[in-house]
Parts: C-alpha cells; structure tokens; sequence
C-alpha cells in the first residue's frame, strides 16, 4: 500500500495530491493507495493515519509513505513505529514550533473549513516527533533550499543519515515534483 499524507492546511486536491493520484492510477492501477483528508487535530490526524495503516497491516500489505511538510513529520513517526519505507518531501521537522505562529483561526482553502488551532495542538504535534532516526534505510528525503516555509537545514541535520536529494533554489511545494515521481516509486519498491 501507499498513503499519501498532505501537509497543514493541504489536502489531496493539491498539485501534489493530484499528481500523486494520477501516476499512480496510471502506473500501478492495482496498488492500494490512501490518500485521506486529515482532520485539522494532530491527535484526530494521527489516530487516522495510524488506522489505515492498521488495517493495511491486517490485510498483509506492505507499507509506504509519501509525506509533504507536516504530511512527511507524520510519515517519519509511521515509519518508526510501524516499519515500511518512507519518502519525504520538504518536511517539518519541529512542527510544534512553526504552530507558535499560527496559533487562533485558520482557514482551510480546500475545504473551506475554518478551523483552530490552539496550544493542545503543539503538545500532541510534539508527542509525535522522532528526535532521532532510528532506521535510516526507511527514508528518503526530497529538499529544495528556497521553501520559503520551512528552513531545510533542519531537516538536512534531522535525516543526514538518510537517502536525501538536495536542489538549489524552489519552493515550499517542491518545484518539478512530477519530474522525481518515477524515483520516489522506485525507493518505495512499488509494483503492481
């Protein structure tokens, strides 16, 4: 199986999401492939994705993660915890900072939800984390220097131990990410 996890405030109708569904319909119909609309709640989003993964496990499916941002801090506590292999885009890697900022009313634009956030949100976004990575081999991890979000030095020193691509220059939402799909599939072992 495949779980695509969006970041805040995202949703599997962003450029990512869509581009994700498309390759994967296209190049491996037959895969099981999960892509959920997170509740805004940490603690809701994870009792979610942990479901999922529950169930694939059940089933005796193997376990992959695609993560963006808060979607690829989410995807490194799965694969810790539960094992498979894991490919992260951008990803946060101290979300429970970043929320200072946010915290109070948001708005979700692909929903068109409104929504809080408040400093519950930081405590469960923190228990969560994964300080250290235990299992390197897991990962994969995709940066652009230019996300205008996140600072990807951080992320550099969480998972230097990790497969990682560094590009010069992008984004946040990561600049020629259908272009890097074929290698992400081919980290995350995926057939038909």
């Amino acid at each position: 199986m495949l779980l695509y996890i969006h970041g805040f405030n995202s949703s599997p109708l962003s450029d990512k999401g869509v581009l994700t569904r498309t390759y994967i319909e296209k190049h491996f119909p037959s895969l099981p492939f999960y892509q959920p609309q997170l509740p805004n709640c940490p603690a809701k989003a994870i009792e979610l994705l942990c479901s999922i993964v529950e169930r694939a496990l059940g089933k005796g499916e193997k376990l992959r993660f695609l993560g963006s941002s808060l979607g690829g801090y989410f995807a490194s506590y799965l694969a810790e915890k539960y094992g498979g292999k894991a490919v992260l885009i951008n990803p946060a890697v101290k979300p429970y900072e970043l929320m200072e900022e946010l915290l109070g009313p948001q708005f979700n634009p692909y929903t068109e939800q409104g929504f809080e956030v408040t400093q519950e949100h930081q405590v469960w976004l923190k228990d969560y984390d994964t300080p250290a990575i235990c299992n390197p081999d897991r990962f994969y991890v995709l940066l652009q220097t230019g996300d205008e979000v996140l600072v990807y030095q951080e992320a550099v020193n969480k998972y230097h131990c990790c497969k990682m691509t560094i590009e010069a220059g992008g984004n946040h939402s990561f600049v020629g990410y259908d272009e890097k799909l074929p290698q992400i599939c081919h980290f995350l072992e995926l057939t038909n």
